[in-house]
C-alpha cells in the first residue's frame, strides 16, 4: 500500500481554504469542522445535535454559505406540511395543466434547522429525498440537483413538542455529532467579537461547486488497506452481538463507514486510512444506528449510553498494525 500525500497540493489547499473559511465564525473546533467537511466531500448528511446556543445553526450555514451553491434554509415547526419541503403542483395560468413549484428541497445544501419540531409525516417527506435524491409528487419524479446534502441540527434535551427521529431516517444520516461548549479562550473571542448567527451572512464562498465534485472524485481514490477493512467490519459485526444492543448497524451504515472514513483521511492529507481514522469516525457514524435494549434516565441519557456501548466495543476489538 502506497503511503504518499495526498496527489496534488492543490487538494489540500482547496480544503484548508474551505476549512479556514468555517473557522472564522466557529472557533476552537477543527475536529468538528474537519467531519463536517469529510461529510461533505463523502456526501453524506449529516446531524447536528447539542443543547440550544452552542452554535448548531452556525456552524451548518457556515459550511453551507462557503460553498458557492444553491443553498436554502428550512425552519421546521409542528405546522409546516410536506409540499411545505418538497413542493406542489397548481393550476396554470390558464386553468388548463397543473405544473410543479418544487419547494426549498431542491437545493445543493439543505439546512432542516430543528429538525425533530415537525410532525413524522413531515420528517418522512425527506427521506425519499436523502436516500435517492428524488421526489415523487402526483406520481411524477423530480430528480434533486447534485450535490444534494441535507445539514440538520436538533435539540436533544427538549423533549415538549418535539417528535424523535425514526430509526430508518436516523439511518439516513451520515454522521451525527455533537458541538460542545467551547473553551474559556474561544467564548472570549466569541463574546468580544460578537461573533452569531448574523456572522454567516458575511462569509464569502471560497469553493464551487465543481471543486466540490472534483474532491469528492478524489477521496474516493483514497486507499483503504484489507486489514482497515476488516477492522472496520469487525466493529459492524461487534454493534450486532452486543448484548446492550438490540438492533446493530445496517450494511447501509457500513458502506456509510467505508466511505466517510476515505473522505476523512482525505481531509487529513492523506491518500490512505489508518486504524486512528476508523476509531475517531466510530461514534458519530455509528452511535445514532443502534438501538439499544434499555438505557438509563432519559433525554440525553439514550445517547450518552450508545456512546458508551461504543467506546467499550473498541476497546475489546483488536486494532491492525
Amino acid at each position: 500500500m502506497s503511503k504518499n500525500p495526498v496527489s496534488t497540493s492543490a487538494d489540500t489547499e482547496r480544503v484548508n481554504r474551505l476549512r479556514d473559511n468555517i473557522e472564522t465564525v466557529m472557533f476552537g473546533k477543527r475536529d468538528l469542522v474537519e467531519l463536517c467537511i469529510a461529510g461533505l466531500l463523502a456526501r453524506g448528511h449529516i446531524l447536528i445535535e447539542d443543547v440550544p446556543g452552542i452554535g448548531k445553526t452556525l456552524l451548518a450555514a457556515a459550511l453551507a454559505r462557503s460553498v458557492s451553491c444553491k443553498f436554502s434554509r428550512i425552519q421546521f415547526t409542528s405546522d409546516l406540511l410536506p409540499s411545505d419541503i418538497v413542493g406542489v403542483s397548481v393550476l396554470d395560468g390558464n386553468g388548463h395543466e397543473f405544473e410543479f413549484r418544487p419547494g426549498p428541497i431542491f437545493a445543493n445544501v439543505v439546512l432542516a434547522d430543528e429538525i425533530n419540531r415537525t410532525t413524522p409525516k413531515t420528517q418522512s417527506a425527506l427521506l425519499e429525498a436523502m436516500q435517492d435524491h428524488t421526489v415523487s409528487i402526483d406520481n411524477q419524479t423530480h430528480t434533486l440537483p447534485e450535490p444534494f446534502i441535507v445539514l440538520a441540527t436538533q435539540n436533544p434535551i427538549e423533549y415538549e413538542g418535539t417528535y424523535p427521529l425514526p430509526e430508518s431516517e436516523l439511518d439516513r444520516f451520515m454522521l451525527r455529532l455533537k458541538v460542545g461548549y467551547p473553551s474559556r479562550q474561544d467564548e472570549v473571542r466569541v463574546v468580544v467579537n460578537g461573533i452569531g448567527p448574523h456572522s454567516v451572512e458575511d462569509l464569502d464562498p471560497v469553493l464551487s461547486i465543481d471543486d466540490i465534485i472534483e474532491l469528492h472524485e478524489q477521496a474516493r481514490t483514497v486507499s483503504v488497506d484489507d486489514a482497515i477493512v476488516e477492522y472496520l467490519m469487525d466493529i459492524i459485526a461487534a454493534t450486532r452481538a452486543h448484548p446492550d444492543i438490540e438492533l446493530g448497524v445496517s450494511p447501509r451504515g457500513a458502506l456509510a463507514f467505508f466511505d466517510i472514513a476515505k473522505a476523512y483521511a482525505f481531509v487529513k492529507g492523506r491518500n490512505y486510512v489508518l486504524p486512528d481514522d476508523i476509531k475517531a469516525l466510530a461514534v458519530p457514524v455509528l452511535s445514532h444506528r443502534i438501538v439499544l435494549r434499555s438505557h438509563r434516565g432519559a433525554l440525553t441519557s439514550l445517547a450518552d449510553e450508545s456512546e458508551r456501548v461504543i467506546n467499550e466495543m473498541l476497546a475489546t476489538i483488536a486494532v491492525p498494525v
